[in-house]
């Protein structure tokens, strides 16, 4: 009985405190992609990966975002577009689902324009207010791929802080003549020389006489109370894998989730 008693008393003291678990909050990043005459499903799943290899995020992926809404996106912080629909016969999104995503970053969230995607939408007039630069299909042009030097024009932001002055883009595209809002508005990071030279069909590529110059690539635009990152790099899964690539679009990523950078540049192209 003594015995039985003492048992239940032991039972019944407190045992060690239980430190709680920590759980760190991680960026919930929404992949928009599924349609674009460039290679989405290469991309897609690649740019998933830069982002959960850093520890700092969490991504899903939707191939279908037609009659998406704002509860579609409301459990995100951050929209990554993979997407264009430029000269293809596809359904266009709704008035609805585009107010979404513009209502999504106005309240404070963000999006990240991936290359191919700043073509998109050629009817949409707000599109152009949104992304800050757009690829215009009647006026817009690229040289043929090859490689170029992306020179840092701000140094000190964010998203470009610690990197080296210039960084190399392997077997990419250096889109020109792109439609822009006033530069006042606009919050250029990176630019790439267009070599007028390089143009083999000329009637494909800048107005005859023009001189070569330096092209936005890198770029910041505030959005209502939400942050808007593009990047004109990354032409297919080629160019992709470059230290500056995969530097700028991580942290512009996390920047434009919250507004400041963690992520540090990868060795090869730190300062």
């Amino acid at each position: 009985m003594l015995r039985s008693l003492l048992f239940l008393f032991i039972a019944t003291l407190p045992g060690p405190a239980q430190t709680p678990i920590a759980r760190t909050h991680r960026i919930q990043v929404l992949i928009i992609t599924g349609q674009d005459k460039h290679p989405w499903r290469e991309t897609s799943p690649y740019l998933k990966g830069l982002l959960e290899a850093t520890g700092k995020f969490e991504v899903r992926t939707t191939e279908e975002f037609k009659g998406a809404n704002a509860e579609t996106l409301r459990p995100y912080d951050v929209a990554v577009l993979n997407y264009s629909d430029e000269k293809l016969n596809v359904p266009d999104w709704s008035d609805s689902t585009k107010e979404a995503l513009l209502d999504f970053v106005r309240s404070g969230k963000g999006l990240v324009v991936y290359h191919h995607s700043a073509t998109s939408f050629q009817n949409w007039p707000e599109y152009r207010q949104l992304v800050g630069c757009i690829w215009k299909t009647s006026s817009s042009y690229h040289s043929p791929v090859h490689d170029y030097q992306v020179n840092v024009i701000d140094p000190n932001h964010p998203i470009t802080l610690g990197l080296k002055s210039s960084f190399s883009a392997k077997t990419d595209e250096l889109y020109a003549g792109l439609d822009c809002i006033p530069l006042s508005g606009l919050h250029v990071l990176g630019t790439g020389w267009d070599d007028h030279s390089l143009y083999v069909k000329k009637h494909e590529g800048p107005p005859p006489g023009s001189p070569s110059q330096a092209e936005p690539l890198l770029w910041t635009r505030a959005y209502g109370r939400g942050r808007v990152f593009a990047t004109m790099l990354g032409n297919d899964i080629r160019a992709v894998h470059t230290p500056g690539f995969i530097s700028t679009f991580v942290r512009g990523t996390e920047w434009a989730a919250t507004g400041s950078v963690s992520i540090p540049p990868e060795p090869e192209v730190a300062k």
